[in-house]
């Protein structure tokens, strides 16, 4: 495989990376870090107007008719600059309306999340051992209506989400359905996430629900897929963004009369980062482009997972560790990539989790071969 970025990659690349320097410097998000909700709706207006947030939405409907190696290069930027918008909750919250959704669902959802006039977020953890694809939150059908019971947990931006696409388990199997938070069935219970971002646990009591695609399971694999493969390239950013930082930093700090980066134990603690990313950028980029390609991925998705979560936590460990006392003040910006950092890692189930979802794959996959 080819993990090169294309002509088109590189330029969205770039492009990101100039939006995000421009509106989301360290003084703009400690800004927004202190507003009532947390999100940089000036910034979202800016990925709206460069066509940015709908670049893997389908170009009839709004979007960049790109996809989702694109988006992902745009996540990737966006955990650089740590900036507090939701971009993977609306996009593939809206991937999913598109791939799965009725055209009456598709044009009240997707076109909105594609120029930014909709927020759109999704529920797929649940309280106590996370189980992939599994749900506890169950949905049957009366009278031609759906209606959930259950909670979901740490469900995101849901103060300023339009409708919420979650996961429920019917009769048949595991389905998604797309969920308007303000129903009289739903209770939403507002808290923070590690990294302050405005989350909340939701409960459903009989809360009316829309179902959205077929309900063998297939459809939350798709999006899980997916979400986990978007956390994972936001934890590749918000890396190379500490790795970043710690260079400035140790070129610029100085010990014994030298710079701090000519010690062979900062220098090592650094090499160490270098690989961990590298393998958590392969393992990333091998499971997107057999996604992109409509291939069977296989273990790819879980094996990236597990490097993100795993090795995503040490650089984040390792930066802070190196700038010594400055790594823990909340005045230094590297506290928030550590604080993303931990938040990614524990989302969807930890590393423990993720070598067990793993094991399971592969002892499933040996026993069809016996």
């Amino acid at each position: 495989m080819d993990f090169n970025f294309s002509e088109e990659q590189e330029a969205i690349r770039t492009l990101a990376d100039e939006v995000f320097t421009g509106k989301a410097g360290i003084d703009r998000v400690k800004e927004i870090e202190g507003t009532a909700e947390r999100v940089d709706r000036e910034l979202w207006r800016e990925l709206a107007n460069t066509g940015l947030l709908g670049i893997a939405l389908p170009d009839e409907l709004g979007g960049g008719g790109m996809g989702l190696s694109e988006l992902y290069v745009l996540l990737e930027q966006q955990g650089r600059h740590v900036a507090p918008v939701p971009i993977w909750q609306t996009a593939l919250a809206a991937l999913a309306v598109s791939e799965f959704g009725t055209d009456a669902q598709r044009g009240a959802l997707v076109p909105g999340a594609a120029d930014g006039s909709l927020f759109l977020t999704v529920g797929l953890e649940e309280f106590g051992p996370y189980v992939a694809g599994d749900p506890l939150t169950t949905a049957v059908e009366a009278d031609g209506q759906w209606r959930l019971t259950g909670a979901k947990a740490v469900v995101p931006v849901t103060h300023i989400a339009h409708r919420a696409i979650v996961s429920a388990t019917t009769p048949a199997g595991a389905a998604l359905f797309v969920v308007d938070l303000s129903d009289e069935g739903v209770t939403v219970e507002q808290t923070q996430s590690t990294t302050h971002e405005i989350c909340a646990n939701v409960e459903f009591l009989g809360a009316a629900a829309d179902l959205l695609g077929p309900v063998d399971g297939t459809a939350v694999a798709w999006l899980l897929d997916r979400v986990e493969l978007a956390l994972a390239a936001i934890q590749i950013g918000v890396g190379s963004g500490a790795v970043s930082q710690a260079v400035a930093y140790l070129n610029e700090r100085k010990q014994f009369g030298r710079p701090l980066a000519t010690f062979q134990a900062v220098s090592h603690q650094l090499a160490d980062c270098y690989i961990d990313l590298e393998a958590m950028r392969v393992t990333l980029w091998q499971a997107a482009v057999l996604l992109a390609e409509g291939a069977d991925p296989g273990t790819s998705v879980l094996v990236a997972k597990w490097w993100a979560t795993d090795g995503g936590q040490r650089v984040v460990h390792r930066t802070t560790h190196v700038h010594g006392g400055m790594g823990v003040d909340t005045d230094y910006p590297v506290h928030r990539h550590l604080l993303w950092g931990k938040q990614i890692a524990a989302t969807l189930g930890g590393s423990s989790s993720d070598l067990a979802r793993l094991g399971a794959q592969l002892a499933a996959g040996a026993e069809v071969n016996a």
